[in-house]
């Protein structure tokens, strides 16, 4: 169910979607998305798991009317011998749109994606063989123009790995030796990045400056009622000193370097009645087309407007000091989601009913201009 006007259009996919995510667009008429897919139904389990490349495209709509909906091809498609655990995309194209993705049994891939016809023209990887990481990768992220990737783990290691031309590699950052458990990863410069996992805790990391990480805030912010983890962290697109940590108990809030040990609580425990129902949020990200329709939001005072979604299929933005607006209510969890950076007002969701949701805010125009349209042969 869509609110404020919005619409939600649901792609029912033939397999189980783990994470999606938009892929920087060379063309206003080339719109690509990549998803991690995986079959539990599979006759062989080592074919189970891939990462989609889907073009998207507006077709007309099945019952006649004057609406058009976006619709997915498949472009092209990578197996995977491992579920996919992490997936992210370069912000920038460079030469190629760039796919980094973990997986649970350790190793990362980097795929490299045409940008005119969404097919894979390579791949690099660093395998499995528990160099990298003894087990799962928790969360991974791909600094800006795809040529660098920050990975961590369960296991409580850290790495940069470099992305070349024909080969990866990677440098231990930091390794806990089993003390600590990183579940989540975000750039925050082409220098420093921040980390959250078990037990509340959120670092801040600069690998110039050698002995780990440099800043941490620890808190029980689910005041006892959980084991906290931090699932998912975002960086203030203008000030890389704030970032936006959700997590366990339907947590969400503002981390201050500045006041390391003074978050600002956006939900959670004591946080807004509406999003009371909440237990786990599974993503964060800031969301700039709010803060375009809202004038309040945009005093230097307040924080950013931050999208999230839950296990409960809640999709809403929050913001300082405001009531949260509940985008999608819907009936099964909603795994990830992803803004369009080039298109905000766009937002594609991982549905847990092997569902792909595409959400069409409102703006300025034509809402639905942004999308490619069928070539003639397809009317």
């Amino acid at each position: 169910m869509a609110e404020y006007g919005d619409i939600l259009h649901r792609l029912p996919q033939s397999k189980s979607v783990d994470a999606v995510r938009w892929l920087s667009s060379v063309s206003a008429f080339d719109r690509f998305v990549a998803s991690a897919v995986h079959d539990p139904d599979a006759a062989v389990p080592a074919a189970a798991s891939a990462i989609e490349i889907h073009s998207l495209i507006l077709a007309p709509s099945a019952d006649s009317s004057s609406r058009e909906h976006p619709c997915f091809h498949l472009r092209s498609s990578w197996p995977s011998s491992s579920r996919i655990s992490a997936l992210r995309s370069s912000p920038t194209p460079y030469k190629h749109l760039a796919v980094a993705a973990s997986t649970l049994s350790g190793s990362l891939h980097v795929l490299f994606v045409d940008p005119v016809d969404g097919s894979i023209e390579s791949e690099l990887s660093i395998p499995n063989d528990r160099s990298l990481h003894a087990g799962v990768v928790s969360a991974i992220d791909l600094l800006e123009g795809g040529r660098e990737c920050v990975t961590v783990g369960e296991d409580g290691r850290v790495n940069l790995a470099s992305i070349g031309e024909s080969r990866m590699d990677y440098r231990r950052v930091y390794d806990s030796r089993g003390l600590a458990s990183y579940t989540a990863v975000r750039w925050a410069s082409p220098v420093e990045f921040a980390t959250g996992g078990l037990g509340f805790g959120v670092q801040w990391w600069d690998p110039r400056k050698p002995g780990g990480f440099v800043s941490q805030f620890t808190s029980n912010w689910a005041q006892g009622k959980t084991t906290g983890i931090v699932h998912s962290i975002d960086i203030h697109p203008s000030r890389k000193h704030i970032c936006m940590v959700g997590g366990s108990a339907g947590t969400v809030f503002a981390w201050d370097l500045r006041y390391p040990q003074q978050p600002i609580l956006l939900s959670g425990a004591g946080g807004p009645e509406l999003l009371s129902d909440i237990d786990e949020v599974w993503q964060v990200q800031y969301d700039s087309h709010t803060l375009s329709s809202s004038v309040n939001s945009a005093t230097s005072a307040k924080l950013l407007p931050v999208m999230m979604c839950s296990e409960e299929g809640i999709l809403a933005v929050l913001e300082q000091g405001e009531e949260p607006k509940r985008l999608l209510q819907e009936y099964c969890a909603i795994n990830s989601f992803d803004i369009d950076p080039q298109n905000p007002s766009d937002v594609v969701c991982a549905l847990e009913w092997e569902a792909v949701g595409i959400l069409m805010r409102p703006k300025a125009g034509n809402y639905a201009s942004s999308f490619g349209r069928l070539p003639p042969s397809f009317h």
